[in-house]
């Protein structure tokens, strides 16, 4: 492995408390160390980091990158794939796609844009293999994915037979089974309703069939999760997404794992010394911006960013990331088949949808974000203000939902408008007047600074997964992954956005596990990377139960139970999170 000095850097580390120090960061067998030996340090990679800024690599908690709804998107899309291409070289494939690249070009254009780790954000379980096929093919990036259980017969099931411990077994088992990190939540009760053209419209209206409400999928879920002791918490995908006057309904949905403890059982021994690392949420609340709409239709549409920030403000266990949208094209996909359903009636642009069997649901439709657009313009207004509004950063991660609000390559357009008040001003200039009418932004001058961009791009999307004990930081133990930025921290001028924005899209070098792999927007190294899932248990009996059940039910799928699991050749570099046993046995409630 690469031995590696990054040195005279202005070091931001915020898990460990470190702003702006001027510091070395020493990497050996691909991990931070606290020096070298005399041997080692000549024979060291040198980069010199002086004048520049020095952060972890970039960790992306929510992206869609990896799946069948993926391939869908570029199968749907040809001519975006000569909008954006990557010519091979010696060590690359070629690849194309600009929404929706392909597996090798998302890889690379991480890479290059200082991003090391990345979680696709909703695994179908009848999918799994499909999407650990597209993740072992992704180069560079470490990665994961989230199972999606928010309309899965069994969960929808045994909570509504009140029957908390089955539910528990039968998610332990199938995040054993496919190799899924976290527990994702989509439209709860709403996806199943689909099915039947339907949805539901409030956190107590029960679905059709199973007869159980949005609330109670919510709340049984956090609670699996934190009884399974899981190092993230409930990933939610809200009810009534995209629609005028949401934010009510997102709130309300927030307050539901209140008075839950989270109890993640996966803090490792760095994480138990360090109190930074430790998540304190209950619930992560996915692209807020989607969830922070008010209004009671599309004519008095309005944002209702500041009412979702007010109570978030108030309480400790939630976090938000916020699925910016930065204008341009895109393309939306989404487990959440009637919001996608919808937003086809409003536009008229091409769309797909697709059930997953006795799991979930998808959508998919081609869209262009317009500066001309009035509710185009207030949905770029809340995708900031859900940021800046938020006054702690610990509570907010940066996120363009991608490909949904905007693709990713475009976080450097973010983190401008965040820095730089003037950026926002500009831009609100040059969109529909709806932009500062119907929000709150043009009133706010706060800036973000190169610390809290870290938080928001690194230290906190590392902590809310639970992977804060090997990303996010530059602490002894952790990863070598690290991005330096051509941008002297004494010398910042926020006032010259272009130039800001370009800093960001092509950092001076990108460090993954100690060895440069790109520089300058220029990949030149292709490492594999790992894939990281969680082994939760329960008592084996009860998981002998669910799993009977299972059996018993598979009858209703179209593929043999033998052909249901991923098998561990589906992935390179397995890396299983430890998820201890509980003490006691999950007992029936």
């Amino acid at each position: 492995m690469a031995v590696t000095i990054i040195k005279n850097g202005y070091v931001f580390d915020p898990l460990n408390g470190i702003d702006a120090e001027v510091q070395d960061v020493f990497i050996k067998d691909g991990k931070v160390v606290v020096g070298l030996t005399g041997a080692e340090a000549r024979d060291a990679k040198v980069i010199d980091a002086s004048g520049k800024t020095v952060m972890p690599g970039g960790v992306d908690s929510h992206s869609h990158v990896a799946g069948s709804k993926v391939n869908a998107g570029r199968l749907m899309c040809p001519e975006d794939h000569y909008r954006s291409v990557r010519r091979k070289t010696d060590i690359t494939h070629s690849g194309s796609g600009y929404t929706v690249p392909s597996v090798y070009k998302q890889g690379y254009d991480y890479a290059a844009m200082g991003y090391t780790t990345v979680f696709e954000a909703a695994m179908p379980p009848l999918e799994a293999r499909h999407t650990h096929e597209e993740m072992r093919s992704t180069p560079i990036l470490d990665m994961g994915a989230y199972m999606v259980f928010g309309n899965n017969w069994f969960v929808m099931r045994y909570l509504k037979e009140g029957d908390l411990g089955k539910a528990a077994a039968y998610v332990a088992w199938m995040m054993r089974t496919h190799k899924a990190y976290g527990i994702k939540c989509v439209n709860p009760a709403g996806v199943e309703n689909w099915g039947w053209a339907k949805n539901v419209q409030s956190l107590d209206e029960a679905n059709i069939h199973f007869e159980i409400t949005p609330r109670e999928i919510i709340r049984g879920l956090a609670e699996v999760n934190e009884m399974l002791g899981l190092p993230m918490s409930l990933h939610l995908h809200a009810n009534n997404l995209g629609h005028p006057g949401n934010w009510e309904v997102a709130r309300d949905s927030l307050i539901i794992p209140s008075g839950l403890d989270p109890k993640s059982k996966a803090e490792l021994e760095w994480a138990q010394t360090k109190e930074s690392a430790r998540r304190r949420q209950t619930i992560y609340l996915a692209h807020a911006q989607f969830s922070a709409y008010g209004g009671t239709s599309w004519r008095d549409f309005c944002s209702g960013a500041s009412g979702l920030a007010d109570y978030i403000n108030s309480v400790d266990n939630v976090v938000i990331d916020s699925g910016s949208v930065p204008f341009g094209p895109a393309t939306t996909m989404t487990g959440d088949g009637p919001a996608q359903h919808d937003l086809y009636m409003l536009t008229g642009q091409k769309w797909s949808n697709c059930d997953v069997e006795l799991e979930c649901g998808s959508g998919i439709l081609s869209l262009v974000y317009s500066k001309s657009s009035p509710v185009h313009s207030v949905q770029w207004a809340i995708g900031l203000e859900v940021l800046l509004l938020i006054k702690d950063p610990w509570k907010t991660i940066m996120t363009t939902d991608h490909p949904n609000g905007g693709i990713f390559t475009q976080y450097p357009q973010v983190i401008t408008w965040l820095m730089s008040k003037k950026a926002r001003d500009d831009t609100a200039k040059e969109s529909h007047k709806w932009a500062y009418d119907r929000s709150s932004l043009g009133g706010v001058d706060r800036e973000l600074s190169l610390y809290e961009i870290a938080v928001l791009t690194r230290a906190n999307p590392a902590r809310t997964i639970g992977m804060a004990h090997r990303k996010g930081h530059l602490g002894i133990g952790a990863d070598g992954d690290v991005t330096v930025y051509d941008l002297d921290p004494t010398r910042l001028n926020v006032n010259d956005p272009e130039a800001l924005r370009q800093k960001f899209a092509h950092p001076e070098y990108t460090v993954k596990d100690g060895q440069i792999v790109a520089r300058r927007g220029e990949v030149v190294a292709v490492p594999e990377g790992r894939r990281y899932y969680c082994r939760p248990y329960v008592d084996e009996a009860l998981e002998k139960e669910a799993l009977a059940d299972v059996k018993e039910w598979f009858k209703y799928y179209t593929v043999g139970f033998s052909n249901y699991p991923v098998p561990d050749k589906y992935l390179k570099n397995p890396v299983p999170i430890p998820v201890n046993k509980p003490l006691e046995a999950v007992a029936r409630r």
